[in-house]
């Protein structure tokens, strides 16, 4: 399979994950394939210090999103799959009701149909019934749903440390190595419970010297 990855930018709030994506695999021998919608060109503005052009000058190849005669839009055209970083409501329900009317969403639906890696970052909260239908359609059709959910067990330090974490596991799920953050590892709480018991038994034991005097 050859090494290359779509990425889509939707208009959901997040955006940075995608810059981040695209950030991360530059010089990793991944050849990205970049769809940014206009509701996504216009959050990257909003949300981010990015000029729009250096976003598009992070990938290999990128693409109009109207432009559903790319390569993109074939199955033919090898990859290894797609991720959609952030995932918007509406591009949601056009992947799962398989309604290809721009490039971004004809892209994810090849890469279903092809058995392909999907990974879609749906940003949206909270949610009505709709939206659960529209991810356990997604789901069945093939889709792989990773909300951009922070995890706190690595003890994120900065706003990066949160955003790399969930990329992180996009990452995972693709097969891709990286080092974004630090994994769970019992060894280390295993260290601090011990240091708590023998606190605490130690407290006791004080507790008692002072009793007996």
């Amino acid at each position: 399979m050859a090494k290359r990855l779509i990425v889509g930018i939707a208009g959901a709030s997040g955006v940075i994950y995608g810059v981040r994506m695209l950030e991360v695999l530059k010089n990793r021998g991944i050849e990205t394939h970049l769809i940014i919608s206009e509701a996504g060109k216009i959050n990257i503005r909003i949300e981010t210090d990015y000029d729009v052009d250096d976003v598009l000058a992070m990938a290999d190849v990128t693409y109009n999103n109207k432009d559903i005669v790319a390569s993109v839009a074939s199955g033919s055209f090898l990859t290894m799959g797609m991720v959609v970083a952030p995932c918007t409501v509406k591009t949601l329900s056009g992947i799962a009701n398989s309604y290809n009317e721009n490039l971004l969403i004809r892209a994810a639906d090849v890469q279903l149909k092809e058995k392909r890696k999907v990974a879609l970052l749906f940003r949206e909260t909270p949610l009505h019934t709709g939206h659960l239908r529209l991810l356990t359609q997604a789901a069945d059709m093939g889709a792989h749903i990773i909300p951009p959910v922070p995890a706190f067990y690595h003890h994120p330090k900065t706003i990066d440390d949160i955003i790399n974490q969930s990329v992180g596991k996009v990452l995972d799920y693709m097969g891709i190595e990286h080092d974004l953050f630090k994994r769970w590892d019992n060894s280390e709480l295993d260290k601090r419970m011990n240091q708590t018991t023998t606190s605490k038994n130690e407290k006791i034991q004080n507790e008692k010297v002072v009793a007996m005097k």
